[in-house]
């Protein structure tokens, strides 16, 4: 029997399970915003198609059961400057841009870093499209995240989600940590990698570069804000500079007697097992053993805390450090050299 509910009484929406009409015009808003995304952003986002050394392209056919398309890109400047990822177009013999109007462009590689996987290539054409990236500072957990990329060929795919989490770290294929990677559960795939992870004004909020393999719904993007940096220095220099200081070093926790007698503000630091004694970098000062636990005034607690100190503002610069030798806390200088 069907029992009609008059107006003053009828159930909570929580309650009968129905969708109530704030509800929808709550979802509705939702699909308006990503549809609005979709229009203003996608016309930016491109294919990158590259051709790379026989033995790479076989192994990549049979991954993928295709011979082309190999990820995603977005135009960030009506001169054609294109964003991607390193790890897409590293090593390409040949690099192609296909816009969303059926254009197809022969790109430059202007440079790539595998250290944050970011590069940037440059085409030359007309009435272009273009995105800008907003500040990563201002995002927030649980936002809306909307994944844009061209993958293999086909036109745009989008997915959408939210921000799920902040400050993330993720290690490059270069074996250096890439700091502050969003976390999403916009799905992404691999023809996705280099696309626009961007908010629900379609600015850019970060870079799809990975996603968990063995998880579900975990995706990353590196932050606009150190895209942006990356972007800018591989425009201006072709690559980022960073410190190097010729030493081979292994991580190594303390006991915690050692850390409460010197009153460490770590837990571990880094043994220094083999020195570059004729190598450019000043480290005369550093003995096999020393065990590295401060760089200038910041504490190091990792080889990772080490690489992200030794950037370009530390060339040719007298750096001291705090190490731990034959039981005491000693200073020492060094003179880190551009790494190449």
């Amino acid at each position: 029997m069907l029992r009609f509910i008059e107006n003053d009484e009828q159930e909570p929406a929580a309650q009968s399970g129905k969708i109530s009409a704030s509800d929808t015009e709550l979802l509705d808003a939702y699909s308006r915003t990503v549809v609005q995304v979709a229009n203003d952003v996608s016309d930016a986002v491109v294919q990158i198609k590259v051709k790379k050394p026989k033995s790479q392209n076989q192994s990549r056919r049979r991954r993928r059961g295709r011979g082309f398309g190999a990820g995603s890109g977005f135009i960030i400047s009506s001169d054609g400057f294109v964003v991607t990822n390193s790890h897409v177009v590293s090593g390409a013999e040949r690099i192609e841009v296909v816009l969303q109007d059926g254009r197809e462009l022969v790109a430059q590689l202007i440079g790539d870093d595998p250290a944050t996987d970011i590069a940037v290539v440059q085409i030359n054409a007309e009435n272009l499209s273009y995105i800008q990236f907003a500040d990563s500072d201002q995002l927030q957990v649980g936002q809306v995240a909307i994944a844009i990329g061209n993958p293999y060929g086909f036109q745009y795919s989008l997915t959408a989600g939210v921000v799920s989490a902040l400050g993330r770290t993720l290690r490059s294929e270069s074996g250096r940590l890439i700091d502050d990677v969003i976390q999403t559960d916009a799905a992404l795939n691999p023809g996705n990698s280099g696309g626009p992870l961007v908010d629900s004004r379609g600015r850019v909020i970060g870079v799809n570069t990975a996603v968990i393999l063995p998880a579900q719904g975990i995706c990353f993007a590196v932050t606009s804000n150190l895209a942006a940096y990356v972007v800018g220095k591989l425009i201006m220099d072709g690559k980022v500079r960073r410190g190097y200081i010729g030493i081979a070093g292994q991580h190594m926790r303390f006991n915690p007697r050692v850390v409460k007698r010197f009153q460490l503000p770590v837990r571990s630091g880094i043994m220094v097992q083999s020195i570059e004694a004729d190598g450019p970098a000043y480290n005369s000062e550093l003995k096999t053993g020393d065990i590295i636990i401060g760089f200038g005034t910041k504490p190091v607690d990792s080889i990772d805390d080490l690489h992200r100190f030794l950037d370009e503002s530390t060339i040719g610069q007298s750096v001291q450090l705090t190490v731990l030798r034959n039981r005491r806390m000693e200073k020492v200088n060094v003179i880190p050299v551009e790494l190449v």
